[in-house]
């Protein structure tokens, strides 16, 4: 009960962060567009629902103008009315179909914008977020990993919105409307053998769904082992080379595909016997149904007609259910998947800016380095006490072996990290006073190892600076020999 209740708590936060981007404040545009889509939407279902009655009518139409043509000629009358009757009833039959089609795309059309904007927006505020976390995040965290728990997020929020809004909610829709007509044109057991049949079909659904939930889950988590082994091989393809590991390489990722395979079949076998059980609900409730329309037929109480449409009804209100088992399982892990990214937003940024604080005022650039103390974690400590000066227009070279904190005082330099005791100036200022743009705005670095963009080498090259001119960029090229 524990973990459900923990379960669902989490899942009706993710839809609190989510619904701002569905409904986005200061947006009239994007709110028109919802409201127009929901009514787009009431329009196709009202249309849906209607089509049947029409097709009832022409059967009952045909009915009798079959019966009453040779009494007809026989009899001289007009049979125009016999036949004008049912050809407008198909012709409006047709007419609303189209209607219901027209709607759908209506809709679709009108929200498409709603639905890129929120996935747009989503999509940039957990960029912007990882870029404002501190440095020991991201070597602390697999980027195949966290790069595909975005991509999973981002279409989640697109599934969601597809789904949700324009699969189950009108579906619910048209549930309560059909049965509405049911009990309001016929008898009471149609509504109750209907809502009864609907019932036990999404109980049964959603229990099964959730039991197959854990199969999806190691599905993903397996994706995850073999997306990273895939990205981290292939990011060290010449330390692979180095050590001639590619056999051992291929062993560990097919390991990881190894234990995908075994998960997608369980969850492949599982959905068969949903499936199963999905059409063995829809068909006792059909047979009911027709069993108690046909024994209307026979007493002269309903007309062929009356069959037909509450045959029509029942097929055309199970066909969306089909897909509810699929739509719950992919709405739980669009809900998964979100959490997982929007989680991305709830980490904390470990160096930030105080309030208030000033732009860096760079003169002469004297750096200074006061007792500065620091560790990456509490068991080593890499800094103990360290002071020096950079005095104005000098250069000063730090040697020692590897581990010994050089790059440690770049990152201190940079605020990647905060210091954990002493302070950092330049020019008297402490660099946690100043903000870190203007702190990284006024630092040039030559990076050890040569990091470049997959873009152009123009565009790495002016990477430092992005609205340098062509010529600056043509300059820099000639002075470096490039």
């Amino acid at each position: 009960m524990g973990s459900g209740q923990s379960t669902a708590r989490a899942e009706l936060g993710v839809v609190k962060n989510f619904l701002p981007y569905l409904w986005p404040r200061g947006e009239f545009e994007l709110r028109a567009r919802v409201v127009i889509a929901l009514l787009f939407l009431v329009g196709a279902k009202v249309a849906n629902v209607y089509m049947p009655v029409l097709y009832k009518y022409a059967v009952d139409a045909l009915g009798g103008a079959g019966q009453k043509t040779g009494q007809a000629a026989s009899g001289g009358a007009d049979t125009t009315s016999l036949i004008v009757v049912p050809v407008a009833l198909i012709v409006g039959y047709g007419m609303v179909r189209i209607l219901v089609s027209a709607f759908g795309e209506l809709r679709d059309a009108v929200f498409a914008k709603v639905a890129q904007r929120a996935i747009r927006t989503s999509a940039l505020g957990v960029f912007e977020h990882l870029h404002g976390l501190s440095l020991r995040f991201h070597l602390d965290r697999q980027m195949g990993g966290l790069s595909r728990a975005i991509e999973r997020g981002v279409k989640g929020i697109e599934f969601l919105l597809s789904f949700m809004l324009f699969n189950i909610l009108p579906t619910l829709l048209e549930i309560f409307m059909v049965s509405a007509i049911l009990w309001a044109l016929y008898d009471f057991w149609f509504a109750l053998i209907t809502f009864v049949t609907i019932v036990i079909y999404i109980a049964f659904t959603l229990i099964v769904t959730e039991w197959r939930m854990k199969f999806r889950r190691e599905m993903n988590q397996r994706d995850d082992e073999a997306n990273t082994k895939a990205i981290d091989s292939l990011i060290n393809y010449e330390t692979v080379k180095y050590f001639n590991n590619e056999p051992h390489e291929a062993r560990r990722y097919d390991a990881a595909l190894r234990g995908y395979e075994t998960a997608a079949v369980l969850s492949q076998v599982s959905l068969s016997k949903l499936n199963i059980g999905q059409g063995a609900i829809i068909a006792v409730g059909l047979v009911l149904n027709m069993l108690l329309a046909a024994k209307g037929v026979q007493d002269g109480n309903m007309t062929v007609g009356d069959f037909v449409l509450v045959n029509t009804y029942l097929l055309q209100l199970y066909m969306p259910l089909n897909f509810l088992g699929f739509v719950y399982r992919q709405i739980k892990q669009s809900l998964t998947d979100m959490e997982r990214m929007f989680s991305l937003l709830d980490v904390d940024k470990e160096v930030e800016d105080k309030a208030g604080s000033a732009e860096l005022a760079c003169s002469d650039a004297a750096i200074r380095f006061e007792d500065v103390k620091f560790s990456y974690n509490p068991d080593r400590e890499i800094l103990k006490g360290v002071s020096f000066e950079v005095p104005a227009g000098k250069t000063v070279a730090v040697v020692g072996p590897s581990g010994a904190g050089k790059s440690t005082l770049t990152r201190l330099m940079f605020r990647f990290y905060d210091v954990s005791a002493g302070r950092i100036t330049i020019d008297g200022q402490d660099i946690r006073d100043v903000t870190q743009n203007s702190l990284r705005r006024e630092i040039g670095i030559v990076p050890q190892d040569t990091v470049l963009f997959n873009d152009t080498i123009a565009y790495n090259i002016s990477y430092g600076r992005p609205g340098a001119e062509q010529s600056e960029i043509e300059e820099v090229t000639k002075l470096a020999s490039i």
